[in-house]
């Protein structure tokens, strides 16, 4: 076994211990009795929200294809991205892991240029994780003012997110402002190589995917913006949903305690755990200890979440073996 495939197994290890030890805890009879009482009608609201949020970030990378010239099907689209994401909650980080998956969907299942659904995947997850790190320094900077301040070295926090979105923004810069200078390095290192056929055509490629951004920038700003616009409402979105799950589990809070919740969460997201397993769970316990709130209400959020979690990720590993299907069946070239 080499050396990842021992850190990989060590994480799902960790990740399932503090999975069994967050079930042992739950008081299934009592979260139960609180989900049997909610009608019909209060779970209406929390389940549209939830495909809307799925709809929203799909519509974004949608509008990117076409802004890229690589336009797919907006459905057959839903299923290479929730197929990919599935893939990438299963793996250690939930935030990546199912992006290389999806490039080759495109590429061999819709039949999208290698450069294409490189450049269209990649401006995605650009506008994504950029939105997402902003939304989270605003979150972190006003619970640094608020009476949450000292629950929390908020000062360290925003000044690692503030690292990450400089680092994030400079290898944006350097894409859209320095393509040739990259291309060059890329060259450089790869220089006794360049004969190989393989190398050769991802030098094509890489040409490729710099002249279409540059045309990009220029003549589908309208496009850039809507997706910067949508990637807020999904935001706003996923506040909704928050909310939704916190008064269908009767945990009441202010302002500062709704941010200290989502903060923490989103927080616990970004450790190299599958799925957050475990990070999240402790996150919420964290929370709801520090608001003075029940802990069976905390349960009852854990309880909800998981189930989400539970129902996508089951329709993404349907739509992984569409992709399979689709795909097995069409020959591999490097070079289209």
């Amino acid at each position: 076994m080499t050396k990842a495939k021992i850190i990989i197994a060590l994480l799902w290890l960790a990740a399932l211990l503090l999975a069994v030890w967050t079930l042992a805890q739950l008081p299934v009879t009592e979260i139960a009795t609180q989900l049997s009482d909610l009608a019909f009608n209060d779970y209406a609201p929390w389940i549209i929200a939830n495909i809307a949020i799925i709809l929203l970030g799909n519509y974004r990378w949608w509008l990117l294809g076409k802004a890229v010239q690589a336009p797919v099907n907006f459905w057959r689209l839903l299923f290479i991205k929730q197929a990919g994401q599935s893939i990438s909650f299963i793996t250690p980080g939930p935030q990546f892991g199912g992006e290389p998956l999806q490039i080759y969907w495109l590429w061999q299942g819709a039949k999208i240029a290698l450069h294409k659904a490189l450049l269209s995947l990649g401006l995605d997850r650009f506008f994504e994780l950029w939105v997402n790190f902003s939304i989270l320094i605003l979150s972190v900077i006003l619970l640094s003012v608020s009476p949450a301040s000292a629950t929390a070295s908020w000062k360290n926090i925003l000044i690692a997110l503030i690292g990450l979105i400089g680092l994030l923004s400079l290898i944006g810069l350097s894409l859209i402002s320095q393509p040739q200078w990259l291309s060059q390095r890329l060259n450089k290192v790869t220089h006794q190589w360049q004969a190989h056929r393989y190398l050769h055509s991802i030098k094509t490629h890489w040409n490729l995917l710099s002249d279409d951004l540059r045309r990009c920038l220029h003549a589908e700003r309208k496009i850039l913006l809507s997706a910067i616009l949508i990637s807020i409402v999904t935001w706003a979105g996923l506040f909704i949903e928050l909310q939704l799950i916190l008064w269908m589990s009767d945990a009441n809070t202010n302002l500062t305690g709704f941010l200290l919740i989502f903060v923490a969460m989103r927080l616990a997201m970004l450790l190299p755990l599958p799925g957050g397993i475990g990070t999240i769970e402790a996150a919420i316990f964290w929370a709801f200890s520090y608001l003075n709130l029940s802990m069976e209400s905390a349960l009852t959020v854990i309880a909800l979440m998981r189930s989400r979690d539970a129902v996508v990720l089951l329709f993404g590993l349907g739509c992984i073996a569409g992709c399979r299907q689709i795909t097995a069946k069409t020959p591999v070239h490097l070079a289209d």
